[in-house]
Protein backbone atom coordinates (compact mmCIF):
# COMPACT_ATOMS: atom_id res chain seq x y z
CA UNK A 1 0.00 0.00 0.00
CA UNK A 2 1.26 3.27 -1.00
CA UNK A 3 -0.62 5.34 1.73
CA UNK A 4 0.71 7.10 4.36
CA UNK A 5 -1.93 9.64 6.24
CA UNK A 6 0.22 12.34 8.34
CA UNK A 7 -0.98 14.10 11.24
CA UNK A 8 0.64 17.77 12.96
CA UNK A 9 2.01 14.90 15.71
CA UNK A 10 1.62 11.34 13.68
CA UNK A 11 2.71 9.59 11.02
CA UNK A 12 0.50 6.20 10.07
CA UNK A 13 1.91 3.99 7.41
CA UNK A 14 1.48 0.36 6.15
CA UNK A 15 2.35 -2.32 8.90
CA UNK A 16 5.47 -4.24 8.52
CA UNK A 17 7.86 -7.02 9.85
CA UNK A 18 10.01 -4.78 10.96
CA UNK A 19 6.95 -3.26 13.04
CA UNK A 20 7.08 -6.85 15.40
CA UNK A 21 8.96 -5.88 18.36
CA UNK A 22 7.86 -2.23 18.90
CA UNK A 23 3.99 -3.79 18.34
CA UNK A 24 5.31 -6.78 20.58
CA UNK A 25 5.99 -4.66 23.38
CA UNK A 26 2.39 -2.94 23.22
CA UNK A 27 0.68 -6.53 22.63
CA UNK A 28 2.39 -8.17 25.16
CA UNK A 29 0.93 -5.86 28.01
CA UNK A 30 -2.16 -7.09 29.94
CA UNK A 31 -3.09 -3.30 30.69
CA UNK A 32 -3.27 -3.14 26.89
CA UNK A 33 -5.38 -6.30 27.27
CA UNK A 34 -7.24 -5.17 29.97
CA UNK A 35 -10.27 -4.82 27.16
CA UNK A 36 -9.50 -7.43 24.67
CA UNK A 37 -10.58 -10.68 26.62
CA UNK A 38 -7.30 -10.54 28.76
CA UNK A 39 -5.40 -12.60 26.28
CA UNK A 40 -2.11 -10.53 25.66
CA UNK A 41 0.39 -11.93 23.27
CA UNK A 42 3.21 -14.17 24.17
CA UNK A 43 5.80 -14.84 21.53
CA UNK A 44 6.80 -12.52 18.80
CA UNK A 45 5.59 -14.98 16.18
CA UNK A 46 2.07 -14.42 17.24
CA UNK A 47 3.11 -10.27 16.18
CA UNK A 48 4.24 -11.31 12.86
CA UNK A 49 1.23 -13.82 12.17
CA UNK A 50 -0.56 -10.64 13.26
CA UNK A 51 0.93 -8.67 10.45
CA UNK A 52 0.51 -11.27 7.58
CA UNK A 53 -3.37 -11.06 8.53
CA UNK A 54 -3.23 -7.54 8.13
CA UNK A 55 -1.39 -7.30 4.90
CA UNK A 56 -3.63 -10.07 3.89
CA UNK A 57 -6.51 -7.50 4.64
CA UNK A 58 -4.69 -4.47 2.38
CA UNK A 59 -4.73 -6.56 -0.51
CA UNK A 60 -8.04 -8.03 -0.26
CA UNK A 61 -9.89 -4.87 1.07
CA UNK A 62 -7.18 -2.00 0.03
CA UNK A 63 -7.29 -0.76 3.89
CA UNK A 64 -6.82 -2.27 7.29
CA UNK A 65 -4.87 -1.06 10.29
CA UNK A 66 -2.00 1.30 9.64
CA UNK A 67 1.53 1.21 12.51
CA UNK A 68 1.35 4.66 13.75
CA UNK A 69 4.22 6.60 14.25
CA UNK A 70 5.23 9.57 16.36
CA UNK A 71 7.01 12.23 14.14
CA UNK A 72 8.76 13.62 16.71
CA UNK A 73 10.80 10.83 17.92
CA UNK A 74 9.98 7.95 15.21
CA UNK A 75 8.76 5.70 17.74
CA UNK A 76 5.92 3.20 17.06
CA UNK A 77 3.37 3.92 19.43
CA UNK A 78 0.73 1.43 18.10
CA UNK A 79 -1.83 0.96 15.35
CA UNK A 80 -5.19 2.99 13.99
CA UNK A 81 -7.09 2.51 10.79
CA UNK A 82 -9.86 1.32 8.92
CA UNK A 83 -10.46 -1.70 8.28
CA UNK A 84 -13.04 -3.55 6.50
CA UNK A 85 -15.00 -6.53 8.41
CA UNK A 86 -15.93 -9.34 6.04
CA UNK A 87 -14.27 -12.14 8.01
CA UNK A 88 -16.64 -12.29 11.27
CA UNK A 89 -20.18 -10.78 12.69
CA UNK A 90 -20.27 -8.28 15.01
CA UNK A 91 -23.35 -7.47 16.53
CA UNK A 92 -25.25 -8.82 14.09
CA UNK A 93 -23.07 -7.45 11.26
CA UNK A 94 -20.32 -8.14 8.79
CA UNK A 95 -19.32 -6.20 5.53
CA UNK A 96 -18.82 -2.67 7.15
CA UNK A 97 -16.07 -0.45 7.50
CA UNK A 98 -15.12 -0.02 10.92
CA UNK A 99 -12.42 2.11 12.94
CA UNK A 100 -10.34 1.11 15.28
CA UNK A 101 -6.83 1.58 17.12
CA UNK A 102 -4.72 0.04 19.94
CA UNK A 103 -1.86 2.08 21.40
CA UNK A 104 0.99 1.34 23.68
CA UNK A 105 0.44 1.90 27.36
CA UNK A 106 3.22 4.31 27.54
CA UNK A 107 1.41 6.67 24.99
CA UNK A 108 -2.23 6.74 26.94
CA UNK A 109 -3.66 10.12 26.92
CA UNK A 110 -1.64 12.37 25.11
CA UNK A 111 -4.12 12.78 22.64
CA UNK A 112 -3.11 10.64 20.03
CA UNK A 113 -5.95 8.61 20.04
CA UNK A 114 -7.94 11.45 19.01
CA UNK A 115 -5.57 13.01 16.04
CA UNK A 116 -5.38 9.67 14.24
CA UNK A 117 -9.35 9.23 15.24
CA UNK A 118 -10.38 12.28 13.18
CA UNK A 119 -7.61 11.77 10.38
CA UNK A 120 -9.19 8.32 9.83
CA UNK A 121 -12.56 9.44 9.80
CA UNK A 122 -11.86 12.39 7.74
CA UNK A 123 -9.89 10.08 4.79
CA UNK A 124 -12.99 7.12 5.08
CA UNK A 125 -15.42 9.70 4.30
CA UNK A 126 -13.45 12.61 1.91
CA UNK A 127 -11.17 10.19 0.05
CA UNK A 128 -12.82 6.54 0.31
CA UNK A 129 -16.36 7.84 -0.14
CA UNK A 130 -17.43 5.31 2.47
CA UNK A 131 -21.40 6.07 3.65
CA UNK A 132 -21.05 4.73 7.53
CA UNK A 133 -18.09 4.19 9.50
CA UNK A 134 -18.63 2.27 12.98
CA UNK A 135 -16.94 0.78 15.58
CA UNK A 136 -17.03 -0.69 18.83
CA UNK A 137 -15.77 -0.68 21.99
CA UNK A 138 -15.53 -2.82 25.62
CA UNK A 139 -18.76 -1.37 27.65
CA UNK A 140 -16.12 -0.57 30.44
CA UNK A 141 -13.37 1.32 28.64
CA UNK A 142 -14.26 4.53 29.50
CA UNK A 143 -11.36 6.26 27.74
CA UNK A 144 -12.01 4.56 24.15
CA UNK A 145 -15.83 5.38 24.76
CA UNK A 146 -14.37 9.02 25.18
CA UNK A 147 -12.15 9.61 22.03
CA UNK A 148 -15.08 7.61 19.75
CA UNK A 149 -17.53 10.24 21.40
CA UNK A 150 -15.17 13.03 21.03
CA UNK A 151 -14.49 12.63 17.24
CA UNK A 152 -18.12 12.38 16.37
CA UNK A 153 -19.22 8.90 16.44
CA UNK A 154 -22.76 8.32 18.17
CA UNK A 155 -23.54 5.73 20.66
CA UNK A 156 -25.96 3.14 19.19
CA UNK A 157 -26.69 0.36 21.49
CA UNK A 158 -24.87 -1.80 23.93
CA UNK A 159 -24.61 -5.28 23.08
CA UNK A 160 -22.92 -8.54 23.96
CA UNK A 161 -20.34 -10.59 22.21
CA UNK A 162 -20.36 -14.29 21.61
CA UNK A 163 -17.35 -14.56 24.76
CA UNK A 164 -20.40 -12.84 27.24
CA UNK A 165 -18.71 -9.28 26.78
CA UNK A 166 -20.18 -6.19 26.98
CA UNK A 167 -19.76 -3.81 24.33
CA UNK A 168 -20.52 -0.81 22.81
CA UNK A 169 -21.34 -0.20 18.89
CA UNK A 170 -20.97 3.38 17.59
CA UNK A 171 -21.65 5.05 13.98
CA UNK A 172 -21.23 7.81 12.04
CA UNK A 173 -22.59 8.64 8.40
CA UNK A 174 -20.87 10.59 5.61
CA UNK A 175 -22.84 13.69 6.26
CA UNK A 176 -19.49 15.38 4.01
CA UNK A 177 -21.21 13.86 -0.06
Amino acid sequence: MNLILETDRLIMREMRHEDAEALFEMDSNPNVHKYLWNKPFTTIEEIHNYIEMVRSQYERNNIGRFSTILKETGELIGWTGIKYIDDHIENGNTNFYDYGYRLNEKFWNKGYASEASKAWIEHGFNKMHIDVMNAYTHAENGASNHVLSKCGMKFMEDYIDEHGAPWKWWQMKNTRK
